[in-house]
């Protein structure tokens, strides 16, 4: 299962109010939700139409970290992959956990403090596809305090390959990456005045930006950065639900 090294190929919401994220999600991007009970309790997740895409899970009381996004990324060896993360100065948090029927994960800390899995699924992912549907997750950002050592690292376990990148000025460049042949989503520098430590910011699609935003606030998220432009084409929009995880939004028409 080689094609899905660097991949993101599930997304998980860590929150400390199950009912209220899935209401949330639901009415503000239109996700249906599904349960599993394959761990004993049953596993919610996200479909979006017939197509399982994600999942949620309550927060332990002792979490160390506020409620977030954690994307897994596949790789054919989570093993050895998960080795090279600690070789190269990442925390695991936890290491080669196994899901019957379902597949191996390690959830990393990379060495600027951005959370991820890194994951074998047991069966073939669906492939990528280049035309978004509203409610797909179209591109994945990294806020990192240093973007040539965060670059290294992710390229050393992934493979990953710089694309184009974009000057924005005093705030740096925004360097964007993909595996072969698949566009990925892009790096950049963490300012002094941006809230929170290095982390992931999931992007997902929506046929209409402004009425999104009008459901997130709502619903009881918050607007972090209100809908604007963005080179090639397409607005964005960046939020956070009431339990204090970012998402992003986008629109490209």
């Amino acid at each position: 299962m080689a094609d899905i090294r660097g991949r993101f190929v599930w997304y998980e919401n860590l929150t400390k109010d199950v009912d209220a994220a899935i209401a949330f999600y639901r009415a503000v991007v239109g996700w249906n939700t599904q349960s599993w009970a394959g761990m004993g309790e049953p596993y919610h997740m996200f479909a979006n139409g017939d197509a399982v895409i994600a999942g949620l899970m309550k927060m332990p009381p002792q979490a160390e970290m506020p409620p977030h996004w954690m994307g897994y990324i596949g790789t054919p060896d989570v093993k050895a992959t998960t080795a090279r993360a600690e070789q190269l100065g990442a925390k695991v948090w936890v290491k080669l956990m196994e899901i019957p029927t379902v597949g191996t994960f390690s959830v990393i800390q990379d060495p600027q403090g951005a959370l991820f899995a890194a994951y074998s699924p047991l069966n073939q992912p669906p492939e990528p596809s280049a035309d978004a549907k509203p409610g797909d997750f179209v591109w994945h950002e990294l806020i990192t305090t240093d973007v040539d050592a965060a670059w290294a690292f992710y390229a050393d376990l992934f493979g990953w390959q710089k694309t184009s990148s974009l000057d924005m000025g005093p705030a740096g460049t925004y360097q964007m990456f993909g595996a072969p042949s698949l566009e990925l989503g892009g790096i950049y520098k963490k300012t002094a005045d941006m809230p929170g430590p290095p982390q992931w910011l999931y992007y997902v699609h929506v046929a209409d930006l402004d009425a999104a935003v009008a459901r997130v606030k709502e619903n009881g998220g918050t607007l972090m950065v209100a809908p604007m432009d963005i080179p090639g084409g397409g607005r964005i929009a960046v939020g956070m639900d009431q339990q204090g995880a970012s998402f992003a939004l986008h629109w490209r028409g």
